[in-house]
């Protein structure tokens, strides 16, 4: 029961429901006044006809002579009442403290006239009889039944059609109310500065031109902070190799010693991390690429036969069939990254090739350590390395999943991690196939 009163969770629903009630118990008050008018005067009415009937046809049967009087008696009968020139049937006297409404405009009508016994008969069917005394002593019996005051046949449908009118008109306020707050909210869900939604519709009420403005021109300075930030990791990322090249021709011509190799190495950690700067600042412009129609079991073919050729243990399994429209060189950076992410940890990986009905999935499995279930995430953040110790030779740059995430999205294809259940780690890029 309570869940049927639980307070509507939506907004439109919320206003639905206050805009009917009130307008429904506006339309209800209203309705129900006029219909008591209605029934009091056609009451009023019925009651006002009912004596006027009634002392015309008694007057009518009295004065007749006594061998016409049953032939009139079908001419006079109405739809509540009816007349009989008998003793009428046996029943309870009247309680005449609480009266139906009739009796005293029969008393009214003919009461001064004639004398009067109310009759009251159960059944079925409960009415009464008023036994009347002609004036040359014979009987006369009024056997009337009550009725309720008659309601047009069209009223029920009325009510029913101005109903639906009320519920079709809030509808369309809410529906009218909601529609910009429902494409902001959209809007915003799918803000994505690597690929920019085209600009809100600003035409509209006031508020709702306000809010589309104000939410356009919070979309452009977010692409342009981030535009003007990757512009600045890529320039500062190249203006450093050269000075890194400069030190590595020094460090060469220094004389053999353990202090060069240091040198040495350092210098090859810093020149990876520029490269890996430059390239990450690079696929946050991964969607430039122009797309192309590829066959991509070849292509899967050609990038393990070269990892391969160059003595890595990788291994593919499965076929797809399929021919995609992608960025090639933008998908092969993505599965180079996951594929050597799963040689640093694990001096294997499998490229396993799945289709279904959704598209192709590619996954991409070892069997090293696995990451921690609340770090699977985190691990796509730029610079973030699960290796603790900070060591660039084991954890990397902290980069890779990084721009393999970037232009995994850049591709419209869905990229995530889950541990294996025998250990280990498998990476699952999902594509579209489009033909």
């Amino acid at each position: 029961m309570t869940s049927l009163l639980r307070w509507p969770r939506s907004l439109a629903a919320r206003l639905t429901l206050i805009f009917l009630t009130g307008l429904v118990l506006a339309y209800g008050l209203s309705f129900g006044s006029q219909f008591y008018e209605r029934y009091l005067t056609g009451r009023d009415v019925m009651l006002d006809n009912l004596e006027m009937d009634l002392s015309t046809s008694v007057a009518l049967i009295d004065r007749l002579p006594p061998d016409e009087r049953a032939s009139w008696l079908p001419l006079l009968e109405r739809r509540n009442y009816r007349y009989r020139m008998d003793q009428g049937l046996p029943g309870t006297p009247m309680d005449m403290t609480d009266p139906p409404m009739a009796v005293s405009s029969i008393e009214r009508a003919i009461g001064e006239r004639h004398a009067l016994r109310f009759v009251t008969l159960d059944g079925p069917r409960p009415h009464f009889q008023v036994h009347i005394r002609l004036s040359d002593g014979r009987p006369l019996v009024l056997d009337v039944t009550p009725g309720s005051v008659p309601v047009a046949q069209w009223l029920p449908l009325m009510l029913l059609v101005q109903l639906l009118v009320l519920l079709l008109c809030t509808w369309l306020a809410v529906r009218t109310a909601i529609r910009p707050l429902t494409h902001l909210a959209s809007a915003v869900d799918h803000l994505d500065p690597d690929s920019p939604a085209p600009p809100l519709d600003e035409r509209g009420p006031t508020e709702v031109q306000y809010a589309a403005r104000a939410f356009n021109a919070l979309q452009g300075r977010i692409a342009a902070y981030l535009k003007e930030r990757m512009q600045l990791l890529a320039a500062i990322s190249h203006d450093l190799q050269t000075p890194i090249t400069r030190m590595k021709l020094r460090v060469e011509q220094m004389d053999e010693s353990p202090e060069r190799e240091r040198l040495w190495g350092d210098l090859n950690e810093m020149q990876h991390l520029v490269r890996e700067g430059v390239a990450y600042a690079r696929s946050m412009d991964g969607s430039r690429e122009a797309l192309c129609r590829v066959d991509l079991d070849a292509f899967l073919d050609s990038l393990v036969l070269d990892y391969q050729d160059s003595g890595q243990a990788v291994t593919l399994d499965g076929r797809s069939g399929a021919l995609i429209e992608t960025r090639p060189h933008a998908l092969r950076r993505v599965l180079s990254n996951l594929l050597d992410n799963a040689l640093k940890f694990a001096g294997s990986a499998e490229l396993k090739v799945e289709r279904d009905a959704r598209g192709v999935r590619l996954l991409i499995l070892d069997e090293g350590p696995g990451i921690a279930e609340e770090e699977l995430e985190e691990v796509f953040k730029p610079f973030y390395r699960v290796e603790s110790s900070r060591n660039r030779s084991t954890g990397g740059t902290g980069l890779g999943l990084a721009i393999a995430l970037q232009l995994s999205q850049a591709l419209g294809a869905r990229l995530s991690l889950r541990n294996r259940e025998h250990g280990g780690l498998c990476a699952e890029l999902a594509l579209t196939v489009t033909g």
